[in-house]
């Protein structure tokens, strides 16, 4: 089996699919792994330590040989016109609403596997990109956060006077949201958090924040099966609206981390909150690619907003790419292990793998994850092109 692994192509992209580490593990499953030359270069992984664990460098012209194809970002159009017929390409794949980015991976005939579709179960836990990658985001937001405030976090009393700790709100305590509050904890800030599923409660107040929410009886049912969030009701987005507002007000800093799958970003702070905030404060805003959780973000920038400043910097896992890199590599690995037949090392994709049927949306020319087959007008039959049946 060969394991092919392109330096991203994606504006801004400056992580990469592999580390020395998972190569060696994948090696030792008795793959052939082709690194192309400076994929590793925005992750602080030079070639030679890529060559060192025991891949072979190469350059773009690798993909029409391999097997398998490990990437970040979903493969582009130009990358797709390299690719064989029936090669396996693991990635995150931003599948929603993007119909014809899909149709173009199905008329390829590659095999596309969306790891952010990876479902939500134990055996799938070190598999999970989302949570990895949205850690590393709920970290940084805050430290984009401390580089742009103009005061201290923590509260410092000397002899010229005191100075007040920096007040922090975070609104989604999922995975990011959750490591914004304890990043912010320990940098000293008095933290508040807001999330619609109940059980967040208890994990905010865990980690030494102050939970706030409209605790009726739509909020004591917001939560999916998978622990994702559910989109709340008109009124009861009025009422929470209404709560954090003038919570928001007396906020220095404010980070938001609301996303829903296959949706846009709910819209949590409106323009009116943003002009009512202190002067010099700040809003980050992680959910800025889907749409934003802040009126008036900008993918990419940071704006001024009356007296607040919203930063919306994109792709905020690639700016901690060393740690994002080594941690999404470790998913990849993990899910393709499961793909290689123990014996003869070959690929034996099991179609009836809970795993596999969640995370596949392309095969045989078609888009077959139900999903997104009725918009493509594909369907789910068909038997893969490098691949057996599993072992």
């Amino acid at each position: 089996m060969r394991i092919f692994v392109p330096k991203e192509r994606s504006d801004g992209e400056t992580r990469v699919a592999a580390s020395p580490d998972t190569i060696k593990k994948l090696i030792g499953r008795g793959a052939e792994i082709i690194i192309e030359s400076g994929a590793g270069e925005g992750s602080r992984i030079p070639d030679a330590a890529f060559r060192a664990g025991g891949a072979s460098i190469g350059d773009a012209a690798g993909a029409a040989s391999a097997d398998v194809i490990l990437k970040v970002q979903r493969p582009t159009g130009e990358e797709l016109q390299t690719y064989s017929r029936g090669t396996v390409v693991l990635a995150m794949m931003d599948p929603f609403g993007h119909d014809d980015a899909l149709r173009a991976m199905a008329e390829t005939g590659i095999m596309a596997f969306a790891m952010e579709l990876m479902p939500r179960i134990t055996r799938a836990q070190v598999m999970d990109v989302l949570s990895s990658q949205a850690n590393l985001a709920g970290y940084r937001a805050v430290i984009d956060a401390a580089h742009e405030f103009d005061r201290a976090f923590p509260m410092m009393m000397t002899a010229a006077g005191t100075v007040p700790a920096a007040r922090v709100f975070v609104m989604g305590a999922g995975v990011a949201g959750l490591q914004a509050i304890a990043t912010a904890r320990r940098l000293g800030a008095v933290v508040t958090a807001t999330d619609v599923r109940p059980a967040a409660k208890e994990q905010v107040e865990s980690l030494g924040a102050k939970f706030i929410a409209v605790e009726d009886d739509e909020f004591k049912a917001a939560e999916t099966a998978g622990g994702y969030a559910k989109e709340m009701s008109k009124a009861y987005q009025a009422k929470q609206a209404e709560l954090v507002a003038s919570h928001i007000a007396k906020q220095d800093i404010v980070i938001t981390t609301a996303l829903i799958p296959g949706r846009p970003a709910p819209r949590l702070v409106s323009r009116a909150m943003v002009e009512s905030m202190r002067s010099g404060s700040l809003l980050v805003d992680l959910a800025v690619e889907r749409g934003g959780n802040v009126e008036g973000a900008v993918a990419g920038k940071i704006v001024d907003a009356g007296p607040a400043r919203i930063i919306g910097h994109a792709n905020v896992p690639g700016r901690v790419a060393a740690s994002a890199s080594l941690l999404y590599a470790k998913n990849l690995s993990a899910f393709l292990e499961t793909m290689i037949a123990t014996e003869s090392g070959a690929l034996a994709i099991d179609f009836d793998d809970a795993l596999v049927a969640a995370t596949l949306l392309t095969r045989d020319g078609k888009v077959v994850h139900p999903q997104f087959a009725a918009d493509s007008g594909d369907n789910a039959s068909g038997a893969g092109d490098k691949t057996g049946g599993g072992e």
